[in-house]
């Protein structure tokens, strides 16, 4: 498969970089230093110039690109780029958009702007925090099969009751599977025997219902986050608002700007708004601040995301999740006390990746930064796994391929080693990025 990428930013390098190993790729930038170290770094075609521009876009051999991504930091520029592809190609496009009000109109039309897929930066990453404010505990969640299946990444701390145990030992849900654990640069594939141990991260598969359960195992104090309080009023913070007053819950959004405050007030009535400084202490102490489960911070600068969110956690707050523009942040924000740091620019790069992907698969969450894939595949004849066992087909797979989750007919099956995959199930597998091109061969 040949892909272009306009924009060789955070996102666009991020994408090229894991798509190069086992496709075609030319990236298109204006900077041409970004050009050249992407580059050095990845197997790609640099091409400096306007991605929006035909000429450019030919000199990529747009006309055999199959699919053309445009993710620079401008959605004008990006929904041109489509706009301009689809006069010379029928490549599929995908645009990002941070603003979801381009969404909206694309999904009014079939291929509106020239755009077959449109992914609108901050409402992603409001879909990614209202994920983990549903399961607290959680670093990562994702959903499968319908929300049949869940897969969530949790962090082994220091006081946790399941830390220096063995998987064995913690494994006490029928409808659990310990995928993976991943410790320092390493992904582990756990037997019984294994360790959990103080500061790795444990990625687990199964029902919602099993999933919570090992959060609250892990987090005996929670009851779920019932008390979430949003900082800021940006679009991401309306947006989460929206998404968590949509589940049956009441947050409350502090917005210091009157005229933002009002609006969103009109716009989200399941949502308390409240017009002051969330770096205010007394203001957080009136508030209750202890109290809180869950503070989100979603201001427009990260210096005063890290603030507010350090704050609040001083005062008594539970968790903190921080949005953060600045990738290279992300390991200092939850170093210093964030809980769970979100990037849009990473959850973006994330989800054109995995959209590229889906060809091979109902659904993938990438982990880590593409250090491994949890993906949803529905068996057809040509897969290893259909009519065996799986303690005879996993005999066919590399060492880094875990199967979490098999739904038949919409009902979950718990994988045992003599339990056979039939024609159409869907399963669940965890895969290490290492072994990923031999395991989607097979499956």
């Amino acid at each position: 498969m040949y892909v272009v990428i306009v924009g060789a930013g955070e996102v666009g390098s991020a994408i090229a970089e894991s798509l190069a190993a086992n496709h075609d790729v030319a990236v298109i930038d204006i900077d041409g230093d970004r050009v050249e170290q992407l580059m050095y770094e990845a197997d790609v075609l640099g091409i400096e110039g306007d991605g929006a521009d035909l000429d450019t876009l030919r000199e990529a051999n747009i006309g055999q690109a199959d699919i053309v991504i445009a993710s620079t930091d401008d959605d004008e520029t990006n929904i041109v780029t489509c706009g301009t592809t689809m006069t010379v190609t029928d490549a599929f496009t995908i645009s990002r958009v941070k603003s979801a009000k381009f969404l909206r109109t694309w999904q009014q039309s079939e291929r509106a702007f020239g755009v077959d897929h449109m992914v609108a930066t901050n409402l992603l990453t409001a879909e990614s925090i209202a994920r983990v404010v549903g399961l607290p505990a959680a670093q990562d969640v994702e959903t499968f099969a319908d929300g049949a299946v869940q897969m969530a990444e949790f962090e082994i701390s220091e006081s946790s009751p399941v830390a220096n145990l063995t998987v064995e030992e913690a494994d006490r849900y029928e409808s659990l599977t310990f995928a993976a654990i991943l410790r320092e640069d390493n992904v582990v594939i756990p037997g019984g025997e294994t360790v959990l141990e103080p500061g790795d991260d444990v990625v687990v598969i199964g029902s919602p219902e099993s999933v919570q359960t090992f959060s609250h195992e892990l987090e005996p104090d929670s009851d779920g986050a019932r008390n979430i309080l949003i900082v800021g009023g940006s679009d991401v913070g309306y947006h989460t608002a929206r998404l968590l007053q949509e589940r049956g819950l009441k947050p409350r959004l502090v917005e210091r700007d009157p005229e933002r405050a009002r609006e969103i007030a009109e716009a989200l009535s399941g949502t308390t708004v409240l017009e002051s400084d969330a770096t205010d202490r007394e203001f957080l102490e009136r508030e209750h601040i202890e109290d809180v489960d869950i503070v989100v911070t979603a201001l427009e600068n990260d210096e005063k995301n890290l603030l507010a969110g350090l704050l609040a956690k001083r005062l008594g707050a539970e968790r903190a999740v921080a949005v953060v523009d600045a990738g290279e942040y992300v390991p200092l924000f939850e170093a210093v006390g964030v809980d769970v740091a979100v990037n849009p620019r990473e959850a973006t790069a994330e989800e054109i990746t995995r959209f590229t992907r889906e060809q091979h698969a109902e659904n993938v969450a990438i982990i880590e930064s593409d250090r491994a894939e949890v993906m949803e595949i529905e068996i057809d004849e040509e897969s290893v796994l259909v009519d065996r066992p799986i303690r005879e087909s996993v005999a066919d797979f590399p060492k880094g391929v875990v199967i979490g989750a098999i739904t038949r007919d919409g009902k979950r099956i718990i994988p045992r080693g003599d339990t056979v995959i039939e024609l159409g199930d869907h399963v669940v597998v965890f895969v290490d990025v290492e072994c990923l091109e031999e395991a989607t061969s097979k499956l």
